[in-house]
């Protein structure tokens, strides 16, 4: 079992930035995938980016260029740098942890950006 807790959320205007932040309650060394979804409201929860042990990134099209996902392994923690907010970046924030036989969620945490 792993408790993944979020934290960097808020509100910001337009042109700003945010860091996230989700660490893990163990060692997050061995989990293949760690990755960022959004949920915005009356829409899908669609994957933000994500970041492989092997350090692999993948980033939907529409964040490539403004967003930056790290992982900081003796820290436990994910990170979701994000600059240049629009609006429609609004959306509560999940960090993700996926491996072989497993996926764990973290409780989100909500951002807005007012324009």
């Amino acid at each position: 079992q792993v408790q993944l807790v979020e934290s960097g959320g808020g509100l910001v205007q337009a042109g700003g930035s945010l860091r996230l932040s989700c660490t893990a309650s163990r060692r997050i060394f061995s989990i293949n995938t760690m990755g960022w979804y959004r949920q915005a409201p009356g829409k899908q929860r669609e994957l933000v980016a994500a970041i492989t042990r092997g350090i692999s990134t993948n980033y939907r099209d529409s964040v490539k260029g403004r967003f930056t996902i790290s992982r900081d392994n003796a820290e436990n923690t994910v990170y979701l740098q994000m600059n240049s907010l629009k609006p429609e970046d609004t959306a509560i924030y999940y960090c993700n942890a996926y491996g072989s036989g497993f996926e764990y969620w973290g409780q989100g945490t909500q951002v807005t950006v007012s324009s």
